[in-house]
């Protein structure tokens, strides 16, 4: 499916063919990192219980990983810029694997498990650094123009589609054993790391990476000239995915304790809103391009239906008509994050796109890491003033990136064959 995507006219068979296999061998690597939290989601309840453990406690064992993430990312993208992607992505997705060993022989054999799952997640979490940005990094280093963009639909499709097969994932394994999902990290970590070895070809550095106080140098002025609308592009990033795990964390307990649904039937229902989302994502990435006024439409669009749905789910307990309405959250999600994502990936040049990617994912992750706990309180204080609160977000972040994003024409006669010629934002202009 991805090689026919991205064919074009006049190219052979066989590039077509590489090419194909590059962006599988890229989408496996975000694929490989939503399994991470996704897959869990559906058996929290099970190991609540199984753990004898409080909800707070619960919700930690998706923070953990989150955070430590989010912690090492900033790291591995200094690093991916200084050696290669590759150089970090293999050892990252081993170290994934490792904790997932952990966390699944704690819970099977040792006393005082819950101790050892936090600290297996915390070792997934680190690995975890490594697998997103990258892979947003790599799509910009390897494409170009529109079909960049494609591309990073297509990683922003792969995540999502890890989030929707995973909750079913997560559900069958729990057929077997609650804990048997952790077994299975090393097995997807391993076809991850083989597609990467092979199909990946990273270009080779035509220069010495520059020392670290120039590289720092480099990225304070990028963050000087670019900062304001970087960082409303990262908050909006972050609220996409704290909103989207913080209700999947929501419906989990919802569906288990009211509805008493849990197994195969819980994680198909857990996949709904991520099915659209993940439609959504595709279809975005393949129509946008390097068409900024449309990027920026679709990141306030998306922001608009996000807040709609969100404050309308205060009148909907049903369980249909509630899942009606949060599809339209979820369409706006896979509205906004493709765009907010090649905004991003194309800001800077190749030589500091690691990190300024890896900062990207290090406030996603802190996105995913803090919504299972506020959520948790959020529960328990108030359903109405939970999904209200949401909603208020969504539109302050929505009118932050109608003021702060701004999209002019690129000035006649500018010469395009610039150091950035790579950038998306050659056409930007900005408050």
């Amino acid at each position: 499916m991805f090689a026919l995507t991205l064919v074009s006219g006049g190219v052979s068979l066989s590039k077509q063919k590489h090419k194909g296999l590059t962006i599988t061998a890229i989408g496996s690597i975000p694929l490989i990192l939503v399994l991470g939290n996704s897959m869990l989601i559906p058996i929290l309840p099970k190991m609540k219980s199984e753990l004898d453990i409080s909800q707070f406690q619960t919700s930690l064992v998706i923070t953990a990983f989150s955070i430590s993430a989010a912690i090492m990312i900033p790291i591995l993208g200094y690093l991916s810029d200084r050696f290669s992607r590759k150089a970090v992505v293999i050892p990252s997705l081993t170290l994934y694997g490792l904790g997932g060993l952990l966390a699944g022989a704690a819970s099977a054999w040792f006393d005082s498990a819950y101790t050892w799952v936090l600290a297996g997640r915390i070792m997934q979490g680190i690995g975890a650094a490594g697998t997103t940005s990258m892979a947003m990094a790599l799509a910009g280093d390897l494409f170009k123009g529109g079909e960049q963009s494609k591309v990073l639909g297509l990683v922003e499709a792969s995540n999502g589609f890890g989030k929707v097969i995973s909750p079913i994932i997560g559900s069958l394994l729990a057929l077997i054993v609650w804990y048997a999902a952790f077994f299975a990290f090393p097995l997807f970590c391993l076809i991850s790391i083989l597609l990467t070895i092979f199909f990946i070809k990273e270009k080779k550095k035509k220069a010495e990476p520059p020392p670290v106080g120039q590289y720092v140098k480099g990225l304070v002025s990028v963050f000087k000239s670019e900062g304001r609308w970087l960082s409303v592009a990262y908050l909006t990033g972050a609220t996409c995915l704290f909103t989207l795990f913080g209700i999947l964390f929501y419906i989990s307990d919802v569906l288990e304790k009211d509805y008493k649904i849990d197994g195969v039937l819980k994680g198909g229902i857990l996949a709904v809103p991520l099915l659209f989302m993940t439609t959504t994502s595709y279809i975005t990435g393949t129509k946008i391009g390097k068409n900024m006024k449309l990027m920026k439409k679709l990141i306030v669009i998306g922001l608009l239906l996000m807040t709609i749905s969100f404050a309308s789910l205060v009148f909907f307990k049903q369980l249909i008509p509630f899942f009606a309405v949060l599809v339209v959250s979820s369409v706006g999600t896979g509205l906004a994050l493709p765009c907010i994502n090649s905004f991003i990936t194309g800001s800077v040049s190749t030589e500091k796109r690691g990190f300024v990617t890896s900062i990207y994912g290090s406030v996603r992750f802190l996105g995913v890491a803090i919504g299972p706990p506020i959520y948790s309180t959020l529960m328990d204080w108030s359903r109405t003033g939970m999904f209200l609160t949401t909603a208020g977000l969504t539109l302050f972040v929505c009118l932050l990136s109608l003021i702060f994003i701004k999209v002019g024409k690129k000035e006649e006669g500018q010469n395009k064959n610039k150091a950035n010629e790579d950038s998306l934002f050659e056409k930007l202009q900005y408050t």
